[in-house]
């Protein structure tokens, strides 16, 4: 799998996917470490999903980088989950503030966990496209090194500022909703459609909206979301080029609107 600032582009999801059920954790989190899969992005906004993620990378630890959030209104419940976080996975590799809630608040304190070594890189995520002017806003202080934003033929929002701006400072972006939004994402389109994508390794459609994002260069790494491990090792395979250029990408784009 081709690797980027986060390392291999495909990892896992873990939004509406195994919640607390630690066993099925376990089956999907392995199929995507034994597929190339490393990076796992989870919140305390997910039910039980941290929890069982820590379960699941117990073994594995080292092959995995954990990108988790904080979701609190204040900095003493920031605090307490990221002691949660701590017993879970040791230490956090990406520490996004999700859905930007108290972000200049929990900064500070972040940024202290940093220094220490307990946290690696800072981050900052929202899935709202009416808040991508305070999400460039977080950026230009310069403190954060990593975006999260939904990314996918549907959902293109973030190319007209935030794409360029993330461009300019170095920062590293996780492309959220790479399989898009079903409200707004046609059925998938029947076999024969994908036939010109065939000899660029896309198969299903799932990779072939993965292969379409990643084909974006400015694209480090989708987290698509699965509780089937099945769908973890296709998904994995969408990570290794070659990648879609303009024509192959206005294909899924007009597939995925039809």
């Amino acid at each position: 799998m081709e690797e980027r600032r986060l390392g291999p582009v495909v990892g896992l999801g873990t939004s509406n996917t195994f919640d607390a059920d630690r066993e099925l954790a376990r089956v999907v989190v392995g199929a995507a470490l034994d597929a190339g899969c490393r990076l796992f992005d989870s919140s305390p906004m997910y039910g039980g999903a941290e929890e069982s993620l820590g379960a699941a990378l117990e073994e594995r630890r080292e092959e995995a980088t954990v990108a988790t959030k904080i979701w609190a209104r204040s900095v003493d419940e920031g605090r307490a989950q990221f002691q949660d976080q701590l017993r879970l996975f040791g230490r956090v590799e990406i520490e996004q503030v999700h859905n930007l809630v108290a972000w200049e608040e929990h900064r500070p304190w972040l940024e202290a966990e940093r220094d220490a070594g307990r946290i690696d890189r800072l981050g900052v995520t929202h899935w709202q496209a009416a808040t991508f002017d305070e999400l460039a806003r977080a950026l230009d202080t310069r403190r954060f090194s990593v975006l999260q934003v939904p990314y996918s033929p549907v959902e293109r929002e973030c190319e007209r500022e935030l794409l360029p701006l993330a461009a300019e400072l170095g920062v590293a972006v996780i492309a959220m909703r790479p399989l898009g939004v079903k409200s707004r994402l046609s059925s998938p389109p029947r076999a024969g459609a994908l036939a010109p994508l065939r000899e660029l390794g896309v198969t299903t459609w799932p990779q072939a909206l993965l292969k379409w994002a990643l084909s974006e260069k400015r694209i480090d790494a989708v987290i698509p979301a699965t509780r089937n491990p099945d769908d973890a090792r296709e998904n994995a395979a969408a990570g290794n080029p070659p990648w879609l250029g303009e024509e192959e990408r206005r294909l899924v784009e007009r597939l995925a609107q039809s």
